[in-house]
């Protein structure tokens, strides 16, 4: 335990230093990776959210590939192509980007639906099909995924099958006067994540996973996390409620909170740590003028076990 709790607070310390007052954004996007989930990371540009997913890669010793999603883009230009080799007479398939353990898909929604789905299995299974073969990916396997507000122009919104496959969706948000200044006077993040060296290996970063999987979990936890979901399927504020992929999910990001926080066991304030950045992306109102706080709609109508 001791070995995984420094190794969490060195990971931290590590992005805290490059993402400049955000240790709760840094946290989260941790727990999500230590869950197995992938995140997506959604606001203006130019507040760090490529930078946010560079430092993840770079402190965790992943392969790293970078897509820039436009809307000319093809599920070929992710996946891989078959290219026809003439000395053979044969096919030969090229791999395409999405074969790393940390694909970050730029502007995810800038591109068509049609790119888009290209991820779907990916994100779900770890793996591709293409042209009648499957293809395992390498593990671990994370997709990091930004995107600009919905209201900018020559953006596609993600469909809700997309959007459920994404454990989190984060905002980083504007820096506090205090760490903008120390940006304005401080070093160029982009040379910083040139000289960050990784904190663990793949290898461990799975171990610790495994570590997640086995924090303790009461069945007061799964009773809560159960009528967190029942709620919103019962709710007649929402289009739908929550999937159980995303109940699953509110369990791992828990576990992984929790063990963050260097507990064995899962609170229920670990539950509520996590669930905005998980049900946020899923829940649609039924009025979209309606302007109400989701997570908070939630919490109240539950008990705390």
């Amino acid at each position: 335990m001791a070995s995984t709790a420094n190794a969490i607070k060195a990971i931290l310390d590590t992005l805290n230093d490059i993402i400049l007052g955000k240790e709760q954004i840094t946290k989260l996007a941790l727990a999500c990776l230590l869950a197995k989930g992938h995140l997506l990371i959604e606001d203006v540009p130019g507040v760090g959210k490529t930078t946010l997913a560079h430092s993840l890669a770079s402190t965790l010793g992943l392969s790293f590939q970078r897509v820039q999603f436009t809307s000319d883009m093809l599920p070929a230009d992710i996946l891989g192509v078959s290219v026809f080799d003439r000395k053979t007479q044969q096919f030969t398939f090229h791999k395409g980007p999405i074969f790393c353990q940390l694909l970050l898909t730029d502007e995810i929604n800038r591109t068509t639906p049609r790119t888009q789905s290209a991820l779907l299995e990916a994100m779900e299974e770890r793996q591709i099909s293409i042209e009648g073969e499957t293809y395992d990916l390498v593990e671990p396997f994370f997709v990091i995924a930004t995107q600009n507000p919905s209201n900018q122009i020559g953006t596609f919104p993600l469909p809700e099958s997309q959007l459920d496959r994404f454990l989190m969706r984060i905002k980083i948000g504007y820096p506090d006067a205090h760490a903008e200044r120390q940006l304005l006077l401080g070093q160029n993040s982009r040379d910083k994540l040139k000289q960050l060296q990784a904190v663990i290996s793949p290898e461990q970063l799975l171990t610790i996973q495994t570590e997640v999987e086995n924090i303790h979990t009461s069945a007061a936890i799964i009773d809560y996390i159960q009528q967190l979901l029942e709620h919103t399927r019962n709710s007649d504020l929402f289009h739908f409620g929550l999937s159980p992929r995303a109940g699953l999910g509110m369990l791992r990001a828990a576990q992984a909170w929790a063990l963050i926080a260097g507990r064995q066991q899962v609170l229920p304030e670990d539950v509520q740590a996590v669930i905005a950045s998980i049900v946020n992306h899923r829940l649609q109102t039924r009025d979209a003028y309606l302007d109400r706080d989701v997570v908070a709609e939630l919490i109240s109508h539950v008990a705390i076990p």
